[in-house]
């Protein structure tokens, strides 16, 4: 007999629990004492389909979201939530609640697509010409997930009357503008209890995983045009600015931390060959595990900036475009997580999913995996991510926990055309709702468990610190609402 997974999961709960003694909500739900949270997530599915299928399609890079955004905020107030729009000055940002009293629990969605990359949902290379963004990093399936788990907790606090708020946060921008750091900096954190969050990935996973700090600029020269061959001695070129500061860096790259990153593009170097170009830009990130790291390096990147310049007779001057904190780590809550994610279970494809997966891993290569691995969840460890992201500075305000969802193929690495075709397909949009799943049902635990709740705040103000001061990577500045002009 076919079992659905709100079933097995009910099941696998209340045999548990018949060891403990104890029968958590969950497990009451499936004795008919409440309404079944899980099943509550199961009966949205067009929904999810539907959303990140629309926000895929558009394809809108950060700060530029305006369809994205408003779709999610309208089908939020079409289920009850009040709407506050353009929260931290950013126009697509917003915040929508459900609820009056108990503790404060916060969804966080994104929604933002990568620039430079352009694909279909073919699991072969397919460019998309009139699409030159592309959801590379899933953002698609994190906001409609998202929306579904804040849609199924409010639908449970209704029915069954527990104290409790529920906000879900639209914060755009994570892909190197950091929303959410604004909205931190905004203090729009400051009353929440627990904030909750998801990732689309090759692999389903709950571990205590951090993250590296970050920060980035623009850097940009200014010389003086000429002709290159004519006149060459009256010029001064941008271009060799940008290159002299590339140069160094590549040499300092020996001598930082072994788990420092650093990374370039050249965005602007001119146009012609025989014109002397008076302006390049360079946009650099640098990363570290610790925030002290990465200022320490930024200081050697910009006294490089400046001997370029002296060196190469232009000006140059910066604008930081962001900065992220670490994730800060709560095991208490990550153990819950992943106890939730455990007996819920992986993916298991369609005969269709199969045949799409298995066309793509061919691309894959070396890195590719057996598909049955979407079923399987990773073991519970401590990892340190390589990766940045602005749900780190959510996490020095509020005790916040995250899931990894397998939404693409394994193997598949994220910022990719492969990452970017499954997550227009079921395998994405299925994905998203086993996240939501994950979500509604730590929310619900969080709600009906003041324990939980005290033990997961006592060890978060433990981590920061009696003197924990917040302080941005990005200092004062306002949100760089053209950075991806």
């Amino acid at each position: 007999m076919h079992l659905s997974i709100a079933r097995r999961y009910a099941l696998a709960v209340a045999a548990i629990c018949a060891v403990s003694g104890s029968v958590p909500l969950a497990a009451q739900a499936a004795q008919g004492d409440a309404p079944d949270v899980v099943e509550l997530v199961e009966s949205q599915y067009d929904l999810t389909a539907t959303v990140a299928r629309q926000i895929w399609e558009w394809a809108e890079v950060g700060y530029r979201e305006n369809r994205s955004s408003a779709l999610l905020r309208s089908e939020l107030a079409s289920h009850g939530f009040a709407i506050r729009e353009g929260v931290a000055e950013i126009p697509t940002a917003f915040v929508a609640e459900y609820g009056t009293d108990g503790p404060v629990i916060a969804i966080l969605a994104e929604f933002d697509a990568l620039p430079g990359i352009s694909q279909s949902d073919a699991p072969v290379r397919d460019p998309v010409a009139e699409r030159p963004a592309s959801h590379a990093c899933g953002h698609n399936l994190f906001g409609a997930g998202s929306l579904t788990a804040a849609i199924a907790v409010r639908q449970w606090l209704e029915a069954t009357g527990t104290p409790g708020r529920i906000r879900l946060y639209g914060t755009p921008a994570e892909e190197g503008g950091s929303g959410k750091v604004y909205m931190v900096r905004a203090g729009l954190f400051d009353d929440v209890d627990f904030a909750l969050h998801w990732h689309a990935d090759d692999e389903n996973s709950a571990a205590a995983r951090t993250s590296l700090a970050n920060r980035s600029a623009k850097f940009r020269f200014t010389g003086i045009s000429a002709h290159a061959a004519a006149a060459p001695e009256q010029g001064r070129s941008a271009l060799d600015g940008v290159e002299a500061l590339n140069m160094m860096v590549n040499l300092m790259r020996e001598h930082v931390p072994q788990d420092a990153r650093i990374h370039y593009v050249i965005t602007e170097g001119g146009n012609a060959p025989n014109v002397i170009p008076d302006f390049a830009e360079v946009f650099y990130y640098v990363r570290h595990p610790d925030p002290a790291g990465v200022e320490a390096i930024w200081e050697r990147l910009e006294a490089a900036a400046r001997g370029a310049a002296m060196g190469t007779g232009t000006e140059v001057q910066w604008e930081v475009i962001h900065g992220n904190n670490p994730l800060l780590v709560n095991d208490t809550l990550a153990r819950m997580m992943d106890a939730h994610l455990r007996r819920l279970g992986g993916l298991e494809y369609t005969a269709e999913e199969s045949a799409f997966a298995e066309r793509l891993s061919e691309s894959l290569g070396d890195a590719a995996r057996p598909l049955e691995s979407a079923a399987e969840i990773q073991p519970y460890e401590r990892v340190l991510g390589y990766g940045s992201t602005d749900v780190g500075d959510v996490s020095w305000a509020t005790p916040t926990v995250g899931v990894r969802i397998a939404t693409w193929v394994p193997g598949t690495s994220s910022h990719s055309w492969q990452s970017a075709a499954a997550s227009g397909t079921t395998i994405g949009y299925r994905g998203a709702q086993l996240a939501a799943k994950a979500l509604a049902l730590a929310a619900v635990e969080l709600y009906t468990r003041p324990d939980l709740r005290t033990a997961a705040r006592a060890e978060f103000d433990a981590a920061r610190g009696p003197e924990y001061e917040y302080r941005s990577l990005l200092g004062d500045r306002d949100p760089p609402l053209d950075y991806r002009n």
